[in-house]
């Protein structure tokens, strides 16, 4: 089976040439110039030309790169699995559903999935990791697909960022209207919703935010035992130890995992941004 993942998924370059993923990477412009993300460029290289002032401007997964890969892959005889970044927030998911039937025009025989994780960063990557685990032990591609499907519905995402404008002039968050406005000093605490970045509450200070997001671990979080929580930060490394202590401290999870966040997401969440993620309760 041929695991595939895009780079929303916030992994780092090594994780996917050490555990057999192949990366499709999403790209980023900036400075008249268009890179690959992980493979070309770096999120520290965005961040830094961020506060220079620069902007950068994100796309998709190329069509050409598409059509590649599932070309070879219905060659290959393989079956194929395609977690993808959320479809509210990137035209990725549906441009790889496209094109997957173009290609079973020539090779009807072409075997692959694709999920729409409706999860962005490492929402995303926890799921790619347990796609990962349940491949290395032997389970089926249908198995593996039937258990991501279930799990992405209980990924839960909170996060802060220094600054919404980056979002809001990206067209990636919704309901925002109301924290546009006056966030002098005030840090906004946001999570996913059906796929889509929403605002929940703000508070002044990162302290508080993160005294919050420990306190909606409790509320919205499963059993922690045995579960890897993930931390992806925006160049802020600090920021995020704090927080791995305070989680480690009242929850006590199996490990807590620290990440910067890519490129493609990093360029419209800004520089400063600490996001958290983890399962909440299993429903069935």
């Amino acid at each position: 089976m041929k695991l595939f993942t895009d780079s929303g998924s916030d992994l780092p370059l090594s994780f996917f040439e050490e555990q057999d993923v192949t990366l499709l990477p999403l790209r980023v412009e900036i400075g008249g110039d268009t890179y690959d993300d992980i493979s070309e460029i770096n999120s520290s290289t965005i961040f830094r030309r961020i506060r220079n002032g620069e902007r950068p401007k994100t796309s998709q997964v190329s069509p050409e790169l598409f059509t590649r890969m599932w070309n070879e892959l219905a060659e290959s005889g393989e079956e194929g699995l395609y977690i993808a970044f959320s479809s509210e927030l990137s035209g990725t998911y549906s441009t790889a559903v496209v094109i997957r039937d173009q290609v079973m025009d020539e090779h009807p025989g072409l075997d692959l999935v694709i999920i729409d994780t409706k999860g962005a960063s490492l929402g995303q990557g926890l799921l790619v990791r347990e796609a990962v685990r349940m491949r290395d032990a032997g389970k089926s591609r249908d198995e593996i697909a039937a258990a991501i499907r279930t799990l992405a519905d209980r990924v839960v995402h909170l996060f802060t960022v220094e600054d919404l404008d980056y979002l809001a002039k990206g067209g990636r968050l919704s309901k925002a209207s109301a924290f546009i406005g006056g966030l002098l000093n005030i840090k906004p605490l946001l999570h996913v919703e059906d796929g889509k970045l929403v605002p929940i509450e703000k508070y002044r200070g990162r302290k508080k935010v993160f005294q919050r997001m420990i306190g909606l671990m409790e509320e919205r979080g499963g059993s922690f035992s045995g579960q890897h929580v993930a931390i992806s930060h925006g160049d802020d490394e600090e920021a995020a130890l704090t927080l791995k202590g305070m989680i480690e401290e009242t929850h006590r999870p199996e490990s807590v995992g620290i990440y910067q966040i890519g490129s493609a997401i990093g360029a419209h969440a800004g520089p400063g941004t600490i996001a958290l993620f983890f399962l909440g309760p299993d429903t069935e």
